[in-house]
């Protein structure tokens, strides 16, 4: 039997922690979600941008593009949100099979009369959904949302948070991702391959 001599004992835990946090990196960046998010998704109970409940079996039997943000974010939100409306009317009546979500992190704010106003510039499809803070945080916890309210000079806050559309197949279970920058008439192409034309 080979002994390890106790000095060299913090070496090598320190080496295999670092082994441990490169493989993981690697693994973030080849899917660009966190390791370990196999369950993207889950049940929900919140409110539409009509002050309608909604949980998650009202899209039963629907593909979800679902995306999550806030009306007050200056640039990505409306960037992506844009992309997601443009890549519903390039996908024609394939588009009827998906639905476009808008989950607020900000539901101070974004209250379902603010979400139904800001929506209308990007589709009559969409659909916003906030509730209380319990049920927002329940919700970016189901689907691995990174999302921090950040203070700002002289008053007010903004939300920092990740910036992923997923796409929920007709069972609720996930499907895919994709990332903003891919572009309308990608995003389109892409989701025709999955839902058919």
């Amino acid at each position: 039997m080979i002994r390890t001599p106790i000095a060299l004992v913090p070496y090598l835990l320190l080496i295999a922690a670092v082994i441990g946090g490169l493989l993981s990196y690697a693994g973030d960046r080849i899917t660009g979600l966190p390791s370990g998010t196999a369950a993207i998704g889950g049940p929900f109970a919140l409110i539409d941008q009509t002050g309608v409940p909604k949980t998650d079996k009202d899209f039963a039997g629907q593909y979800l593009l679902v995306y999550f943000g806030y009306t007050y974010c200056p640039d990505v939100c409306p960037t992506t949100l844009a992309v997601m409306g443009d890549a519903m009317k390039k996908l024609g009546p394939a588009g009827e099979r998906i639905t476009p979500i808008f989950v607020t992190v900000d539901p101070a704010r974004d209250t379902p009369g603010v979400l139904k106003t800001y929506l209308a510039n990007f589709g009559s499809r969409f659909v916003g959904l906030t509730g209380n803070n319990e049920a927002i945080k329940q919700i970016e916890k189901e689907y691995s949302v990174y999302a921090v309210r950040e203070n700002l000079q002289g008053g007010g806050y903004a939300m920092t948070h990740s910036n992923t559309i997923y796409l929920m197949g007709p069972n609720g279970k996930f499907i895919t991702h994709y990332e903003e920058e891919i572009g309308p008439d990608k995003l389109a192409d892409a989701l025709r391959k999955q839902v058919g034309s």
